[in-house]
């Protein structure tokens, strides 16, 4: 005969289970598996700038642990002590330290820095410096703000600067010039359009007339027989350079007319007595004719 298990009982049961459900729920949202073996630190800190329990531990990029507990002394008020939760494989120097840092999405957490040159390690329990980094917005407070600082008084005078060129009665005065210049550039731009509309196709009726002519003046130029003609050149310059030489030659009578100086002397002096002569017949007719009518 099976036994009835009593309702408190089974309470009980169900009461149990579910506190070991939450406390493993709790610790793996905090990132904490309590399967695996972990041992304590302290890290002592002078400030734990939006460091919160199950923020992150980090070495070189890994995760090694978490924060556990964030502890305020009362009794020392310089240091704030934060106790992590590490990997129980992880073994740290003496000079170790920690720091804590901010990232921009990722919030708080601290980074853990080994002292490489030694052999001497910390025991679980043991309290380790810590020291904090400066964060964004620390950044920004001392290097931004303060150039802002100094812009702004600048900036002030530009402001006032652009504002006294904004109302100067000459901006608007070169606005309406501006204004007026685009109008009557815009009118110049239609009666260009009309008188291209008007005139272009008589132009280019021309043009292609033109160019047709050219065309036929060129075939024309094509078909000459340049060898001919300039045959014909040459001997007309041949022709005028034997009638050079016959001019300048005293062997015929033309040469002679024109290269014999006596011959031109005589011809000269011919023509001047035969001026005299005539001169004197104008002068003495009685003396070369008689008239006898009886």
């Amino acid at each position: 005969m099976k036994k009835k298990i009593s309702k408190e009982l089974a309470i009980g049961f169900i009461t149990v289970v579910s506190l070991v459900l939450l406390y493993f729920g709790v610790n793996y949202l905090k990132g904490i598996n309590v399967f695996k073996a972990n041992n304590y630190y302290y890290v002592k800190m002078p400030n734990v700038n939006e460091l919160q329990q199950s923020s992150p531990v980090y070495v070189d990029g890994f995760k090694i642990g978490v924060v556990n507990v964030i502890d305020f002394p009362f009794d020392n008020k310089d240091f704030i002590t934060v106790q992590i939760n590490l990997d129980k494989k992880l073994k740290i120097e003496t000079g170790s330290y920690f720091e804590l840092k901010s990232g921009l999405t990722s919030g708080a957490y601290l980074d853990l820095h080994f002292n490489k040159y030694v052999e001497t390690y910390h025991l679980p329990g043991d309290t380790i410096d810590g020291f904090s980094a400066p964060g964004m917005m620390d950044n920004i407070s001392q290097t931004i703000i303060p150039r802002i600082e100094t812009i702004l008084p600048r900036l002030d005078s530009i402001l006032q600067g652009i504002q006294m060129l904004v109302n100067h009665p000459a901006l608007a005065l070169s606005l309406e010039h501006i204004s007026a210049t685009t109008a009557s550039l815009e009118n110049s731009s239609k009666q260009l359009d009309q008188i291209l509309s008007g005139n272009i196709r008589p132009l280019l009726s021309n043009l292609y007339q033109t160019t047709s002519d050219l065309a036929v003046f060129s075939g024309k130029v094509k078909q000459l027989d340049l060898n001919l003609t300039l045959n014909k050149v040459n001997s007309t310059l041949d022709n005028i350079d034997l009638l050079s030489e016959q001019l300048n030659n005293k062997n015929n009578s033309l040469g002679l007319l024109l290269n014999d100086r006596s011959l031109y002397d005589h011809l000269d002096s011919t023509a001047v007595n035969a001026s005299q002569l005539l001169l004197d017949l104008k002068l003495n007719p009685k003396r070369y004719v008689h008239f006898s009518i009886f």
